[in-house]
C-alpha cells in the first residue's frame, strides 16, 4: 500500500480502483507493461523534444484513458486543481512583480553598497536566489538578467558565467517553499505540508533550511569564483520603481498561505484560491488601475507558462496511471535491494539517481512516481519519511543545474546569452554547473542527514 499520510490520493483512489479496472491477473500484466511502454516513450519525447513536453503529457494520458489504465472520472480527480491554481496565480504575480522594477531597484542598491565587484555578482546571484524562493525561476531569471547584462557591459566582463550563476541560484531556492516551483507544490500535496510545514516540521528545520545550507555553499562557491573580478564599482544607470502594488500582492500571497497554514491542515483549496484571487486582482488592477489597455494584459496572460500547466495536468493522469498498475511498488522493491537494507545507503541512491535524472529529464514527472516511492522505502527501512522525501526533492531539483537543458530557467539563461552575441555550449555550463550541484547538493545532504536521521 502506498498510503503514508492521509491526503495522499494516488493509493486511495488508484490502487483501490485498479481491482475494479483489471480484475483480471494476465490483463493487469497486459495492462502494466503497455501503461509502462507509454510512459517510457513519453519521457523519450520529452527528452528529444522538451519544447514539446505539454503535447507528450497529454497524448500519454489520452492514450491511457482509451486503454481504460484510468477512467474519465478519475482522471479529473487525478488532476490537483489547487496546484494549478497556486502555479498560474504565482505565475501572474511574478510577471506584475517583474513590470515593477522592485527587484531591479533592490539589485540597484546591493551593487552601490557591494566593497568590491565580487562581492557584488555574488550578492545578485543571493538575492535572485531569494526571489525564486517566491516567484517561478524563469520568471526570475527574466527579472534579474537585465541587471546582469548591465551590470557586465559597464565593466567590460563577460556575461556568461554570471548568465548561467542567475539559473542555478534560481534553481535551487525555487525548492525552499511552497510557492517558489511545481516540485514543491506536488510534494506539499503528497506529504500534506503547509507553506509553514516548509520552514518547521515537527520541531525540526524543515526543507527551507535545507535548501539554505546549499545556497550558503553556492554563495562561497560563487563568492571565489568573481572574486578575481576586482574591486571596481559598477556605474549602472539607476532603475525607479513603477508600483508597489505587485510587491504588496506578493507579501499578501506569502502572509496568506503562513495564514492558511495555521487555519487549515496542509494544503487545501484555500491556498489555490487565495493565490488564484490575488492574481486576478492584480491583472484588474493592472488594466484599470495602471490604464495598459486589455491587450497588454492579454499579451500578460498569453505570455504565462501554460506549457508547463498543461504538462503538469497529463502528468498527474499518466502517474495516476503508472500507479493503477503496481508499477510503483516494482520500483520500491528495486530501490529496497540496491539499498540492501542499509538505511544510509537507500539515501544515497535516492539523492545521486535523482541529480543525475534530473539533470537531463523534466523533474516534475520523475517527483511525481518517485514520491511515493521514497516514502515507502523510508517505512520499509523504519526511518522518517522526511529523510527520503527531502533528499528527493533537493537531488531533484538542484540535479537540473548540471546541464544547459537541465531545467527551464538554464534554457533561458542560454538563450539570452545566444541574442547577446555570446552563445554557450555544453562544457562552458559544466563549468559552473558540476561543481555547483556537488557541493551545494552534499550541503544539503549532510544537513538533511544531521537533522532527519
Amino acid at each position: 500500500m502506498l498510503q503514508v499520510y492521509n491526503n495522499i490520493t494516488l493509493s486511495d483512489i488508484l490502487i483501490t480502483a485498479s481491482t475494479d479496472i483489471y480484475p483480471d491477473s494476465c490483463y493487469a500484466g497486459r495492462m502494466k507493461w503497455m501503461v509502462l511502454g507509454i510512459a517510457v516513450i513519453m519521457y523519450g519525447v520529452i527528452v528529444i523534444f522538451p519544447d514539446r513536453k505539454s503535447f507528450a503529457a497529454l497524448g500519454a494520458a489520452f492514450i491511457m484513458l482509451i486503454l481504460r489504465a484510468v477512467s474519465p472520472v478519475q482522471a479529473l480527480t487525478l488532476i490537483n486543481w489547487n496546484i494549478l491554481m497556486i502555479f498560474v496565480g504565482s505565475l501572474i504575480i511574478a510577471e506584475l512583480f517583474i513590470y515593477s522594477r522592485v527587484p531591479a531597484v533592490i539589485a540597484d542598491s546591493i551593487v552601490f553598497h557591494a566593497p568590491s565587484i565580487g562581492f557584488a555578482i555574488t550578492a545578485i546571484l543571493v538575492m535572485t536566489g531569494i526571489i525564486s524562493a517566491f516567484v517561478e525561476n524563469v520568471a526570475t531569471v527574466l527579472v534579474m538578467a537585465p541587471i546582469a547584462l548591465a551590470f557586465c557591459e559597464k565593466l567590460k566582463l563577460n556575461p556568461r558565467m554570471f548568465m548561467v550563476g542567475l539559473a542555478v541560484m534560481a534553481n535551487l531556492q525555487g525548492t525552499a517553499t511552497l510557492v517558489g516551483d511545481p516540485p514543491s507544490m506536488i510534494f506539499a500535496d503528497f506529504a500534506g505540508y503547509s507553506f509553514n510545514n516548509f520552514f518547521l516540521y515537527r520541531g525540526k528545520p524543515s526543507i527551507f533550511f535545507v535548501v539554505q545550507a546549499g545556497m550558503a555553499a553556492g554563495a562561497l562557491f560563487f563568492y571565489f569564483f568573481f572574486t578575481k573580478a576586482g574591486r571596481r564599482r559598477a556605474l549602472i544607470e539607476k532603475e525607479k520603481v513603477l508600483a508597489i502594488v505587485p510587491s504588496v500582492l506578493l507579501i499578501l500571497m506569502i502572509g496568506g498561505l503562513a495564514a492558511c497554514s495555521f487555519l487549515f491542515d496542509g494544503l487545501t483549496l484555500a491556498s489555490g484560491f487565495l493565490v488564484m484571487a490575488l492574481g486576478v486582482f492584480g491583472l484588474v488592477w493592472y488594466w484599470l488601475i495602471r490604464r495598459e489597455g486589455i491587450t497588454q494584459v492579454r499579451k500578460l496572460v498569453q505570455g504565462l507558462d501554460w506549457d508547463t500547466t498543461l504538462f503538469l495536468m497529463g502528468i498527474f493522469v499518466v502517474v495516476g496511471a503508472i500507479a493503477a498498475t503496481g508499477l510503483l511498488d516494482d520500483l520500491t522493491v528495486v530501490l529496497f535491494h540496491l539499498a540492501g537494507g542499509n538505511v544510509l545507503a537507500g539515501f544515497l541512491v535516492i539523492l545521486m539517481v535523482s541529480v543525475l535524472i534530473s539533470g537531463f529529464v523534466d523533474n516534475v514527472p520523475y517527483i511525481i512516481v518517485m514520491l511515493p516511492v521514497a516514502a515507502q522505502l523510508a517505512v520499509q527501512l523504519a526511518v522518517q519519511p522526511e529523510l527520503y522525501m527531502f533528499a528527493l526533492l533537493t537531488g531533484s531539483c538542484l540535479g537540473g543545474n548540471l546541464t544547459p537543458f537541465g531545467a527551464s530557467a538554464n534554457v533561458v539563461s542560454a538563450g539570452i546569452l545566444r541574442k547577446q552575441g555570446v552563445p554557450m555550449n555544453f562544457g562552458q555550463w559544466l563549468k559552473i554547473g558540476v561543481p555547483f550541484t556537488v557541493i551545494t547538493t552534499a550541503a544539503s545532504a549532510v544537513f538533511i542527514w544531521l537533522v532527519w536521521r
